[in-house]
């Protein structure tokens, strides 16, 4: 196979002679893997050094239990026109000869097993191959380690990343741990500048319970010296709000809207979780910035809170999760779907307390996250339940919530459309009928798995013709009175497929109604985009919004929308009376084109024209009383 190389072992059998061959491991194709695929980027080379120094010194601790409080320092060297030098050192167990070898000539081997009677998960790094991470930035690694094991020498430790590596015995007066130099590579420049390796060191061990010391010349910094504030004691749960929100500010630059403390027996989770100040989109993935161990592990981990808990950005440390081989997030295992449910309990819990004791600030919570928190409620059972009573509707009585709703009436109805609820929404409140407008986004699909889930409520869609069955019908003579106006209109609004009624109805000021079907929705789509299409397209999308002329028969095509006249309107009698045709046409055209605009219903370009002759053919009637209409 090229660019392998091959160690074979025979063995003779009685049929075949067989050979056994051992893979050998281009270290530059490892380190190239490891930059490209398995690690974020080259920074994570100080996560690395951080994660061996802490577990060291946990070792360390566990090997000799006087042995309490350990430290790590860096330090920036820079003689030019050498490259800059890191030189990182922690006082760890260190490792002894054989163990060099072991370690760090092995991939895939770590020390971090049970040779000191630990279980593999009291440490952070489990996958022995961290330090070849510093060959992203260091084209020299030089380790220098003193083991805490009684009778071990100090050892020097040289690797490069064609894979070679030398070792040498030291003398005497070596301190316990271990010190890493790392030479700068070309184009890594910027990771040994100090403030860099400052900010790095800061930024994954920021948690970390070892002080970090980052010296550069006469300058030094300590990284971590100041605790978490969920770590922190504070004389009042005001102030310790405003240190959480201030914590958040600074992590992730946002103002945000509250702040959650959490805390999860399941994987060992302490934090906090900040809620958004703006409503995130529903499609994005809710990321976290999450520790394991105190070390940082990852800025955008998955998975760690239930789907539905978009609205919060959390930052949380686990002491008993389990990292992937990377190290930047977190294994799908049982104990992480554990913590996810215990943490969601938290939330859920925290929403409950809103309902409780602060109302005002749930529902600015709620007008803030509305269209995501409704986006999921219709996908997730769980969630609906939890937030389906809080979440306030446009109704024809004013702006409820559900249970304030179902106080009114044991029916839910519901316009579907915005268009729809604004036709009939005064109508429904003079007859004393509470209709919600589902024609929002998610609202009739919340509505309907309202139904869904609760078999005894009635949840029933309402329209003009709905509420028309519950109109008044004129009497005989009235019927007879307004014979001409219904014959009028009829004949006026034929092309437009809108058939007219006469109807007693509240209020007495609306003097129409327009009732539209799925027919006639699709009909003046099809209508309004011939408008603005060329010639071709015009002439198809005729033939598609009256595809049904063929049913047509000789009273004309058949009507897709009816509009109601209101006996009850003064305006509407005395139409009733008129007896100029061509007025009356006029009338009826207007009042037309009146009741779609009541209804925010776009105007085709034949209502257009209608609407502009109008009111021009009005004006001269005013102008001129006696000139005869149309004239």
């Amino acid at each position: 196979m090229p660019g392998a190389a091959w160690v074979g072992r025979h063995s003779q059998t009685q049929d075949a002679h067989t050979v056994d061959y051992r893979f050998q491991v281009n270290l530059q194709g490892i380190i190239a893997l490891l930059s490209n695929n398995l690690y974020s980027g080259p920074r994570v080379f100080m996560r690395e050094l951080l994660q061996n120094a802490v577990d060291a010194i946990h070792a360390r601790q566990l090997l000799d239990p006087a042995f309490k409080d350990g430290r790590i320092d860096l330090e920036l060297i820079h003689d030019a026109p050498a490259p800059p030098t890191l030189v990182f050192q922690d006082d760890g167990v260190g490792l002894t000869e054989e163990e060099v070898h072991r370690f760090l000539a092995t991939i895939g081997e770590s020390s971090k097993r049970d040779d000191l009677g630990a279980a593999r998960t009291d440490f952070i790094g489990q996958f022995g191959i961290g330090l070849l991470s510093c060959f992203m930035v260091a084209d020299e690694i030089v380790m220098i380690t003193q083991s805490a094991r009684p009778g071990a020498t100090p050892v020097e430790w040289r690797g490069k990343p064609d894979g070679t590596y030398t070792v040498r015995a030291l003398a005497g007066g070596v301190h316990v741990g271990t010190r890493v130099y790392l030479r700068c590579k070309a184009g890594a420049e910027e990771y040994f500048a100090p403030e860099a390796a400052r900010d790095l060191a800061r930024h994954f061990g920021g948690l970390l319970p070892h002080p970090i010391r980052v010296a550069n010349g006469r300058h030094s910094w300590h990284v971590n010296d100041e605790p978490p504030p969920w770590r922190r004691r504070f004389h009042s749960i005001e102030a310790r709000e405003q240190a959480l929100l201030d914590y958040g500010q600074n992590v992730f630059g946002t103002d945000f809207f509250d702040a959650i403390p959490l805390e999860s027996a399941a994987g060992g989770v302490e934090g906090v979780a900040f809620v958004l100040p703006f409503s995130p989109s529903p499609a994005a993935k809710a990321t976290h910035r999450v520790y394991l161990k105190n070390m940082l592990l990852s800025e955008s981990a998955e998975g760690l809170l239930p789907e539905w808990a978009f609205f919060v950005r959390c930052v949380v440390n686990a002491s008993a999760l389990r990292p992937n081989a990377s190290r930047e997030a977190f294994y799908e295992d049982a104990a992480l779907a554990a913590t996810r449910d215990q943490l969601g309990r938290v939330l859920r819990s925290y929403l409950l307390c809103l309902a409780r004791e602060d109302r005002p600030r749930l529902e600015r919570l709620i007008a803030l996250h509305h269209l995501a928190i409704k986006a999921l409620a219709v996908h997730d059972d769980e969630f609906f339940r939890i937030f389906i009573d809080w979440v306030p509707f446009e109704t024809s009585m004013g702006t409820m919530t559900l249970p304030e709703y179902r106080k009114r009436s044991d029916t839910v109805r519901y316009a579907p459309t915005v268009d729809q609820f604004r036709q009939i929404a005064r109508v429904a409140q003079s007859q004393d009928l509470c209709v919600i407008n589902a024609g929002y986004t998610y609202n009739e699909e919340l509505l309907l798995k309202l139904g869904e889930l609760d078999p005894d409520l009635k949840v029933e869609v309402v329209d003009a013709g709905t509420l028309a069955q519950a109109f008044d019908e004129l009497t005989l003579d009235e019927r007879e009175q307004c014979f001409e106006l219904v014959r009028a209109a009829d004949l006026a609004l034929r092309r437009f497929r809108v058939a007219a009624e006469v109807k007693k109805f509240r209020p007495p000021e609306l003097p129409t109604l327009y009732n539209t079907s799925r027919d006639a929705y699709f009909y003046r789509a099809a209508q309004q985009a011939g408008d603005l299409a060329d010639e071709h397209w015009a002439g198809v999308l005729d033939n598609l919004a009256d595809e049904d002329a063929d049913n047509d028969d000789d009273a004309g095509p058949v009507p897709h929308a009816h509009i109601f006249f209101n006996y009850n309107s003064a305006l509407v009698r005395k139409l009733a009376t008129l007896r100029d045709a061509g007025l009356l046409t006029r009338c009826v055209e207007m009042l037309y084109v009146q009741s779609l605009l009541l209804g925010h219903h776009p105007l085709t370009a034949g209502e257009m024209d209608l609407l502009n002759t109008g009111l021009l053919g009005l004006i001269d009637r005013a102008i001129d009383p006696q000139k005869p209409e149309g004239k």
